[in-house]
């Protein structure tokens, strides 16, 4: 009987800005319609409790890279995000007085979406999984450490070769960072390592191949990428 040996990943990390260190990625919550404008663009329009889909930590691509047009679809969508990046402590059952307490930093992300796909799924009450957690779903940018107690409010932006698709203020959350962690917690047992897409506004839209995707979130950083 043939031997073989089993090896573990290496751990997807996140460099992070003004130094050589790499922030390790343990997993990937993501909350859905979290701007009103988003919601009703998709179809709601009330401000139920977030709800949560998660993302394998390999869909992390860094950005500057090349994203490969994924397979099974022909409706891929941006939906530009405030990723929140946990460290020091963490646990579960967490209250937003204490939530942000747990944010090591911040740093600007994508969520990649195919949208068709989504769309089947809802039509028939099944899982999002193959919607949102493929491969290279989640470009990043530098993470950004939280200094003096600061938290970001200001613009969320994102552009296709040049032209603005999406173009919001973080104060425009239905359930800012603090409530969307602390419900986080009452589902999972948080640690370091956790990234959480904190939702995305309005103007999502598709993505060709050759398109140029660049995003930027006000006093955290950008976020870029090829379709190819």
């Amino acid at each position: 009987m043939s031997e073989f040996v089993i090896a573990a990943p290496a751990p997807a990390a996140l460099p992070v800005e003004g130094t050589s260190a790499l922030y390790p990625v343990r997993r990937i919550l993501c909350v859905g319609r979290n701007y009103a404008a988003h919601r009703r663009e998709m179809g709601g329009d009330d401000r139920e409790p977030p709800f949560f889909f998660a993302k394998p930590a390999d869909a992390v691509v860094i950005s500057g890279a090349e994203v490969a047009y994924p397979s099974a679809t022909a409706n891929l969508h941006h939906e530009m995000e405030l990723v929140a990046v946990l460290g020091g402590g963490g646990g579960v059952d967490i209250s937003p007085a204490d939530a942000l307490s747990l944010v090591w930093g911040y740093a600007a992300g994508v969520d990649l979406t195919r949208r068709d796909l989504q769309n089947a799924a809802k039509d028939k009450g099944q899982p999002w999984e193959a919607s949102k957690g493929f491969d290279q779903s989640a470009p990043i940018g530098l993470v950004r450490r939280v200094t003096g107690g600061l938290h970001p409010q200001g613009r969320i932006a994102l552009s296709v070769n040049g032209q603005v698709r999406q173009d919001a203020r973080l104060s425009d959350m239905i359930w800012n960072v603090a409530e969307v962690i602390a419900q986080a917690s009452r589902l999972w047992r948080l640690a370091p390592g956790d990234l959480i897409f904190t939702g995305t506004p309005e103007g999502v839209g598709p993505l060709l191949r050759g398109d140029r995707v660049e995003g930027l979130i006000e006093d955290i950083g950008s976020v870029g990428f090829t379709i190819v």
